[in-house]
């Protein structure tokens, strides 16, 4: 028997067996994750199943941790998104209803007689009336904050005095803030102009929104200040403060969102779109500037934004 040559026969089949097996390991294994990339690929947006397939178990397991983390946080961010359009088709129903029945309640009033009394079909249309000018005013309201959230609005940007703009909103609002005896004020004597660059009459917007806010929410006999301070070289920051009711922590996340209200009974009573907030946000944000707000529940709120400054 010759020892050398069965030694040789024995390490040959033993090779070949090996590299056989390993062969259809391979294959096998390969044919299962071929398959996992073509669930995968089910999902056009991944980014998982245009990558060359890999039999190595450690950059597998990578890819795949990372692929569901990913997912995952696609699918948190369409559940908060799906959240976020339930509530808003919500308060827009709501919205727009109050007014709506409001309307079709007087008139089908004077309809079923009350027409032939006459001062009360004057006094019935004129409720109507006003219900017709709140839809008017959701509408606008919805259509400029449609505009500024997909960039549609174009800004007419100019140099003017922030200090005349803010005194001819206090005018404006003296008799709104007189019935709950407001005051509205600066925060010192201003000697000189403030000049600042942006849409005048968008940024007269912000402050009226601002300020119809804070009267809004704000105390019997209390007291709305404003002041402008110097940021940084270039840049300017208005503070409007108050010391109302102020906003609880949890809600002060959402104050800016769409028809979101703090005070969900109170604040209908006192009319408004319930778009300002959010109209304030989009306005600030088209200028490129930050806008920010604190406020302390049953003390006050203090919202304030930047502006680029004038070169006067």
């Amino acid at each position: 028997m010759d020892w050398s040559l069965l030694v040789v026969v024995a390490l040959t089949s033993s090779l070949l067996s090996f590299f056989v097996v390993q062969l259809r390991v391979e294959k096998f294994i390969y044919r299962k994750i071929e398959r996992i990339y073509n669930d995968v690929a089910l999902l056009e947006s991944t980014s998982l199943a245009s990558k060359t397939i890999t039999t190595d178990m450690r950059t597998l397991t990578d890819e795949i941790e990372k692929f569901a983390k990913d997912k995952k946080i696609e699918i948190d961010t369409l559940k908060i998104r799906e959240e976020y359009r339930k509530d808003f088709l919500g308060n827009v129903s709501h919205e727009l209803k109050t007014p709506l029945f409001t309307v079709q309640g007087y008139i089908l009033t004077l309809l079923d007689g009350a027409m032939d009394d006459k001062s009360l079909r004057k006094k019935y249309l004129q409720r109507a009336g006003k219900g017709v000018e709140r839809l008017i005013y959701i509408v606008k309201d919805l259509d400029l904050i449609t505009k500024l959230e997909v960039g549609d609005l174009n800004l007419e940007i100019e140099d003017f005095n922030i200090l005349e703009l803010f005194q001819n909103v206090f005018d404006l609002l003296e008799m709104k803030a007189a019935k709950k005896n407001i005051t509205l004020t600066f925060d010192m004597d201003y000697k000189n102009p403030i000049y600042v660059k942006g849409d005048k009459e968008k940024i007269q917007q912000v402050i009226t929104n601002l300020l119809v806010n804070s009267i809004k929410y704000g105390q019997q006999n209390g007291t709305t200040e404003v002041s402008v301070e110097n940021l940084i070289k270039n840049k300017v920051i208005i503070r409007v403060t108050d010391n109302g009711e102020g906003i609880s922590k949890q809600n002060l996340a959402r104050i800016f969102e769409r028809f979101y209200r703090v005070d969900k009974s109170g604040s209908r009573a006192e009319g408004g779109s319930g778009l300002g907030l959010a109209i304030v946000k989009h306005i600030i944000e088209a200028h490129n500037e930050k806008i920010y707000v604190e406020s302390v529940l049953d003390i006050g709120s203090e919202f304030s934004f930047t502006l680029e400054k004038a070169n006067k």
